[in-house]
């Protein structure tokens, strides 16, 4: 056990490991953590394990999500169900993940992430998050994704746009006052086309996503088709590029859930777009969004559980001599469509924070997210105030 574990510690902390590298020396001082190099009262450990691999070479990094929230609902027990107040330290998130360069082509890789997170029951859970294979350049500036691989918008807003995962969701996939249209991953194909002025992800995928059992009722045909206005990409260098985006995004997903209504049977499908922009200059970001969700019910009267129409704006504002503190805001909307002549409450959420980025491996950050869902809609009990901080660790 104990060559097992200085083994994994060594692989973490360089990050890559050469195939067939032999044997890596590890030295451990007198409180008796490992580190790769020598120094002053550290000795080398004898008893060490070969790191190898049958790959040309293997990468790894961790991110995680530590937190604290304390959640003050609104207590109003005669219009929705009474909540009581909750007060929680947590790990969010935590992704383990291994990237195995294959071939010869050095963009080339297979790559696994192992998720931890919490299930309705509050109990933590570990699943694979991505296990695909990225072949690059199959086509003309075009790579492929194979396997349970990420699916079109999620990852492009979440590194371009709204770079907060660690304290919310993007508008499509929230759950408080959004309307859950769809989680960052699935089992399928996607292609990846990259050129200076545009770029474009489009597949096929299951469509109930990651943490889903397929219904085998039919396939999802997803998309996002971005225009690079400055001819920048901007992905993850918010504080060194200025960039301006144009997206077109959405999803029509075959048979995505089986509805009974009555006597009568069927099985709907889901089918939403989106148009998205983003604004950014080393010192502010600011983006929008709206989506529309459409009803596809053939039952009389019957409105689909997502079907609706919504908005989100987010801004940032960066100050420091390397940018590394920040404000940031947030406002979501969303109206769920309702069957004729009944009112359609609006679902709301405002967030409010600041970060201090300390460095490329930590940023904390602390906001709140007030939610102020109307009165008759199915989430109002979801109404009150979240107080969060949050520690970003990622290596």
């Amino acid at each position: 056990m104990k060559k097992i574990v200085l083994s994994a510690l060594a692989a973490l902390t360089l990050g890559s490991v050469a195939a067939n590298a032999g044997v890596t020396k590890l030295y451990q001082d007198a409180n008796g953590q490992v580190f790769t190099q020598p120094a002053e009262g550290r000795s080398e450990i004898k008893e060490s394990t070969p790191l190898f691999s049958h790959t040309d070479k293997l990468k790894f990094s961790m991110l995680s999500y530590i937190g604290y929230t304390y959640d003050d609902y609104k207590a109003d027990t005669a219009k929705v169900d009474y909540k009581d107040d909750t007060s929680d330290f947590e790990i969010r998130r935590a992704y383990f993940q291994v990237k195995a360069y294959l071939l010869d082509d050095p963009k080339s890789y297979y790559r696994i992430t192992f998720d931890v997170s919490k299930d309705v029951t509050g109990d933590e859970k570990v699943r694979a998050k991505y296990a695909y294979l990225y072949l690059n350049d199959v086509f003309t500036h075009t790579g492929v994704e194979i396997g349970l691989a990420h699916r079109p918008w999620h990852d492009y807003e979440e590194h371009n746009a709204w770079y907060y995962r660690s304290i919310s969701k993007v508008l499509i996939e929230d759950k408080k006052s959004g309307p859950d249209l769809s989680n960052s991953a699935d089992f399928g194909l996607m292609f990846k086309t990259r050129t200076k002025y545009f770029d474009a992800d489009y597949g096929i995928f299951n469509g109930e996503g990651y943490h889903s059992v397929s219904n085998g009722n039919g396939m999802s045909f997803e998309w996002r088709a971005t225009a690079h206005i400055l001819g920048v990409s901007g992905k993850d260098k918010q504080t060194k590029l200025t960039y301006w985006d144009a997206s077109f995004f959405g999803q029509y997903n075959q048979g995505h859930k089986t509805v009974t209504v009555g006597t009568q049977e069927e099985n709907q499908d889901l089918i939403f777009g989106g148009l998205h922009t983003v604004y950014n200059q080393p010192s502010f970001l600011v983006a929008a969004q709206y989506v529309y969700s459409d009803n596809t019910s053939d039952i009389s009267d019957n409105v689909s559980a997502q079907a609706g129409q919504g908005y989100s704006v987010n801004a940032e504002y960066r100050m420091g001599s390397e940018k590394e503190y920040r404000v940031l805001g947030r406002y979501d909307s969303w109206t769920k469509e309702q069957p004729s002549g009944t009112s359609e409450p609006e679902d709301r959420s405002y967030i409010l924070g600041g970060a201090w980025h300390q460095n490329h491996n930590l940023e904390w950050v602390a906001n709140v997210i007030v939610t102020d869902n109307e009165a008759g809609s199915a989430k109002e009990k979801e109404n009150g105030v979240q107080y969060m901080v949050t520690a970003e660790v990622k290596f």
